[in-house]
């Protein structure tokens, strides 16, 4: 799925790349305290995804890697899912976690508003508390990238912040100078159309103070 141009020795130090989007360094911390295992809104991701077996699946913004590796276990066997996060740490750590857990998951340095993935090669994408972390000028093109790989028919499932939210891992984040925005159904729904998708809907969210949106 990756273009060949983007194949780099997953041993070797991980690259940098250029984005506007706020990053996340300390990747074991926020490991241990948020992504230690899959949350409530993780699960009912992948219950709404239905994945199945040999299916590939994009993890945008995959941060450690914990969705990721659940949804691996849902497309095997034949199937993989990729996870990219602009943070050489957050890559590094779920690169480890895959590597213990024997997973079909592998991870990739890249941001998304310039994918190095091939046109129409994925069945379904997710992202999970990553958009608030984007101006809006790259939220719009990376909402256009993830539709530029998604094959015809293909999913988008997003999770993230409600414009109530008072969560915990709000505030923390808040405190530590990563301030999530305030989202709402009707703008994300905008933007998801202005990107090309044609089907849009709000889903119900075990969590209070966030939002589950499906796009095709």
């Amino acid at each position: 799925m990756i273009d060949s141009k983007h194949q780099h020795d997953k041993e070797a130090t991980s690259p940098v790349v250029k984005t506007t989007g706020k990053l996340i360094h300390w990747a074991r911390v926020y490991d241990l305290l948020f992504a230690r295992k899959p949350t409530e809104v993780h699960k009912q991701l992948v219950k709404e995804a239905a994945l199945k077996p040999g299916e590939h699946v994009l993890d945008v913004g995959c941060g450690p890697g914990t969705l990721a590796l659940l949804m691996a276990t849902k497309v095997a066997p034949g199937g993989e899912v990729v996870g990219i996060d602009a943070s050489p740490q957050m890559i590094e750590r779920a690169t480890q976690k895959a590597k213990k857990a024997a997973a079909g998951a592998r991870f990739e340095v890249a941001a998304i508003e310039s994918l190095p993935l091939v046109d129409a090669s994925f069945d379904a994408s997710t992202s999970t508390f990553m958009l608030h972390h984007l101006p809006h000028d790259v939220q719009t093109k990376g909402l256009a990238e993830v539709r530029r790989v998604l094959k015809p028919g293909g999913q988008l499932l997003i999770a993230d912040f409600a414009s109530d939210s008072g969560s915990f891992l709000g505030h923390l984040l808040s405190v530590l100078g990563h301030a999530h925005g305030s989202s709402t159904f009707p703008a994300l729904e905008d933007e998801l159309h202005k990107a090309g998708f044609e089907h849009v809907e709000q889903l119900s969210s075990p969590r209070k103070g966030t939002m589950i949106v499906r796009a095709r």
